[in-house]
């Protein structure tokens, strides 16, 4: 067994579409990124990418590798497709999207069936919380996400 944690904060800008947890979320301002910017995804991945022994996400797919705008489920596909290659499987996965607004709770049932499919697991939880008015996320400039995921797989 092996556990891996995932960290990831955007700022919000106008003229952008919020993706959160591979899934778009009707809002006046998306996130800002290289990709599209999906914090949850990136938290997903980077825990993934942890608990494997792989580096960050930034190791993976640095600035001059991602095509702008780039979808995360297509990055997570390919962290998937290494942590299959190196013999694990996800057992599950927990994830926390902190954000002011928009209220996500109508969407966590999508959120967690996208984020299943995704990675092949059915023990997938999504939570939410707000920032009380502190810090980027409780002043509103940004959406930060953490992960925790645990995966099984070949001895040593």
């Amino acid at each position: 067994m092996r556990v891996g944690q995932g960290y990831d904060v955007h700022p919000l800008c106008a003229g952008r579409e919020l993706f959160l947890a591979g899934i778009a979320i009707p809002h006046e301002l998306g996130l800002y990124g290289d990709s599209d910017a999906d914090v949850a995804l990136h938290a997903l991945m980077d825990a993934l990418l942890g608990a494997v022994g792989a580096g960050d996400l930034g190791s993976w797919f640095p600035r001059d590798r991602v095509a702008p705008g780039v979808s995360s489920v297509k990055l997570l596909a390919e962290v998937m497709a290494l942590v299959t290659a190196r013999g694990f499987r996800v057992v599950n996965a927990d994830l926390t999207i902190m954000a002011e607004a928009p209220r996500l709770s109508p969407y966590r049932e999508a959120m967690v069936e996208r984020i299943s499919t995704l990675i092949a697991c059915e023990a997938v939880s999504v939570k939410f919380k707000t920032g009380d008015g502190l810090g980027v996320v409780g002043r509103r400039e940004g959406v930060a996400s953490v992960a925790v995921v645990l995966l099984e797989g070949p001895l040593g």
